[in-house]
């Protein structure tokens, strides 16, 4: 195993000492070791917390939510039914070649301008794969401008105060024109001819269209935006490190695969998860009580030398692992709930910075700013500019 010296770029907490799981001075209990995490993400008496599901569940009265904020049988259904669109064989034979042709138009893209920042040639990507999968084809203008508007418009502050009422304002607005020019569209014709994609499934549902609507808001949080991060920060890691670029552009695909995985384990985008207990649920000797919000450190558990090895904050492709523990740790999440795109984020990012770096010349001329999302606990990099000299 070559070890990197490559360490962690975008930061997190330490891990917290004392037992496996411990409720803190807010009431919030917290588990950091990955053990416990696991363990307690596969765990039938909890429900979804976090991503702003107490504002979706006001706002969605009488309908049915969107698969992220549903629970049990009815979301195991969900997720049985919908499995085939993620799996590696569906999208190495439907999307592989469609990721080369947007990766190679983005990177056209740099080479004209000569310089560009790497968020907005990721998430063009980013939107593009994700919306073939969902079925988002028939978009009228940019798809990517106005989802960037619409998850630009976090509210701050005081939650009932004139910024939010005005940042409320323009996410209603912006996700009007989601729905008008994106998802109506795409609606429409699926109604008179089904396709093989998610929009045609949710209509063999029965789904109305503003329950459509948040499923494909849903997607785009964590298809879209997720992915643009994780080419960005992988992009990042690449660029500073001699080594590890010359280790992944001369490996095969597994080998890049292992060096991105590695990278992910270290850099998870969502660095916590939350539940709520529905039970007492029992983890690694200690009780959690039912009825409490559970904060889930993934990045802290992620650097747990008990599941990852020696140095678990370096980049170390190949690294030996506990039983059990995979390569990119907890950071798909674990459980119901894992994510089911992970095989695409992770091919479409390989696709794309091996294009990427393959232009001769290719520099990183600004370092990104990190930012954290709270809402989604979440990092943003915002300003990482790339030059492709002539």
């Amino acid at each position: 195993m070559t070890t990197v010296d490559s360490g962690r770029k975008v930061g997190r907490g330490e891990l917290a000492p004392g037992c496996p799981a411990h409720e803190g001075d807010d009431g919030v209990w917290r588990i950091q070791d990955y053990a416990t995490a696991r363990e307690f993400l596969r765990h039938a008496d909890t429900r979804q917390a976090g991503f702003g599901i107490e504002g979706v569940k006001r706002f969605a009265k009488g309908m049915r939510l969107a698969v992220l904020y549903r629970d049990g049988p009815e979301h195991r259904e969900h997720r049985r039914q919908t499995a085939k669109y993620f799996t590696p064989k569906r999208v190495d034979a439907a999307y592989r070649d469609l990721m080369r042709r947007l990766a190679d138009e983005q990177c056209a893209v740099l080479r004209k301008r000569g310089r560009a920042d790497l968020s907005e040639l990721s998430f063009q990507l980013a939107v593009a794969v994700a919306g073939e999968v969902v079925g988002l084809t028939e978009s009228r203008g940019s798809m990517a401008k106005r989802l960037q508007r619409f998850f630009n418009l976090v509210p701050d502050g005081d939650a009932r105060g004139p910024r939010a009422l005005w940042h409320g304002a323009h996410q209603l607005f912006t996700m009007a024109a989601f729905y008008w020019r994106d998802v109506r569209p795409a609606v429409a014709v699926r109604k008179k001819a089904r396709r093989d994609d998610l929009i045609s499934h949710l209509i063999d549902e029965g789904c109305t269209a503003r329950e459509i609507l948040g499923e494909c808001v849903t997607f785009a949080a964590a298809g879209m935006v997720t992915t643009r991060e994780f080419i960005s920060v992988a992009a990042w890691h690449l660029f500073g490190d001699d080594e590890l670029r010359a280790r992944y552009l001369a490996g095969d695909e597994e080998e890049r695969v292992l060096v991105l995985h590695e990278i992910l384990r270290l850099e998870p985008v969502v660095a916590d998860l939350l539940r709520w207990t529905t039970a007492d649920v029992r983890v690694k000797g200690v009780t959690i009580p039912s009825g409490v919000l559970v904060d889930v450190g993934v990045a802290a558990a992620n650097a747990d030398a008990g599941a990852v090895g020696d140095e678990p904050e370096r980049v170390c492709p190949g690294r030996r692992l506990a039983d059990g523990v995979g390569d990119m740790g907890l950071s798909f999440g674990d459980g119901a709930h894992r994510c089911p795109g992970a095989y695409i984020a992770i091919q479409e990012t390989d696709i794309f910075l091996t294009t990427l770096f393959s232009i001769p010349g290719v520099r990183m001329v600004r370092e990104p700013e990190v930012r954290i999302r709270p809402e989604i606990a979440a990092y943003e990099l915002v300003g990482l500019v790339v030059e492709a000299p002539a």
